[in-house]
């Protein structure tokens, strides 16, 4: 590959055996590798767990190194509508297999994205070419994906991966690039990423650029995500009602990590179960930043609006 190449494509594995994690999904997808027989799949779960890599794992497994001229790769939230399906799915689905395995597969990546009406056509061209195309659907949301197509399909729930996955993936891009990394940085990507390799390895990416020994600082500076200690220092100073600090601390923390109102909030809704506060307060806390990223969503000024919440935090004991 090229030196340019992201590392989320350099080191996405190629086969079934280099996945990490999800080891049952895994274990049953090999099966229908050696039966060289499969039904329709559904894999469902939130972005960068390794729906994506399975189902390119798989088809290389079954077809070999030529195995994308037996595969229709497509991204459904690009080609969602119902003249994709009447035009470049059915033409290849109907298509007569060349290879020693009877069927081909097409890929619809973020299938959840489809049209209700693109959604009905898929589900007739299914049924038509069963005997010689099988569909691998993948979906963040599985539920708006319609029940006759579910019917359909064996589906698989990926979730995240665990802190041990996603570390053995980190250390294997670090060992490729030759990075050093620290114990701190390590927990900084696992925090960054919450189960996501494809953030984690952006993330890594990103860190590098400045050098090849990567501290936690320069994760949580490269991913804009600030250390979870002072979010944590934030909100204890709101919660001991010393406003001022507190109100001086946000603006450090957006000024040097570029932090989003969002991204504040999320990572203080991390922070809560680490607070020394009782389950009453956690929950009144948790319920006020709740509001306030409502008021974000709808347009309002996101500092104003986070030193309001920090304003609220002096009421909360």
């Amino acid at each position: 590959m090229s030196e340019y190449t992201p590392w989320t494509e350099k080191y996405r594995p190629h086969t079934l055996g280099d996945i990490v994690g999800q080891k049952e999904t895994v274990a049953i997808l090999k099966a229908y590798v050696r039966e060289k027989n499969m039904p329709n799949l559904l894999f469902a779960g939130p972005p960068g767990i390794g729906k994506t890599t399975a189902a390119l794992a798989l088809a290389r497994d079954l077809y070999g190194e030529g195995y994308r001229d037996s595969i229709l790769e497509l991204n459904a939230s690009d080609e969602r509508g119902i003249d994709v399906v009447r035009g470049k799915i059915k033409d290849f689905a109907r298509t007569v297999s060349l290879e020693e395995v009877p069927f081909k597969i097409i890929f619809l990546d973020e299938a959840d994205s489809l049209t209700n009406d693109a959604q009905n056509a898929l589900r007739r061209t299914m049924e038509l070419y069963v005997n010689v195309t099988r569909f691998i659907l993948s979906a963040n949301y599985s539920s708006k994906i319609i029940e006759p197509i579910q019917s359909r399909c064996s589906v698989f729930r990926y979730r995240p991966l665990t802190n041990e996955e996603c570390t053995e993936m980190i250390n294997r891009v670090a060992k490729g690039e030759g990075l050093k990394l620290d114990k701190a940085a390590v927990e900084a990507l696992l925090y960054v990423a919450e189960g996501d390799m494809r953030r984690a390895i952006n993330s890594l990416q990103g860190a590098s650029l400045s050098s090849k020994s990567i501290t936690a600082e320069m994760v949580y500076k490269s991913s804009s995500r600030a250390e979870p200690a002072e979010i944590k220092e934030m909100m204890e100073l709101a919660l001991g009602r010393k406003f001022i600090e507190a109100r001086k601390k946000l603006h450090t923390l957006m000024i040097n990590y570029g932090l989003s109102g969002e991204d504040v909030l999320l990572q203080m809704y991390r922070t809560i179960d680490s607070l020394d506060l009782t389950e009453k307060e956690k929950v009144t806390v948790m319920d006020k930043i709740g509001e306030y990223n409502f008021r974000l969503v709808e347009g309002a000024n996101e500092t104003i609006q986070i030193e309001a919440l920090l304003a609220q935090f002096l009421l909360v004991k």
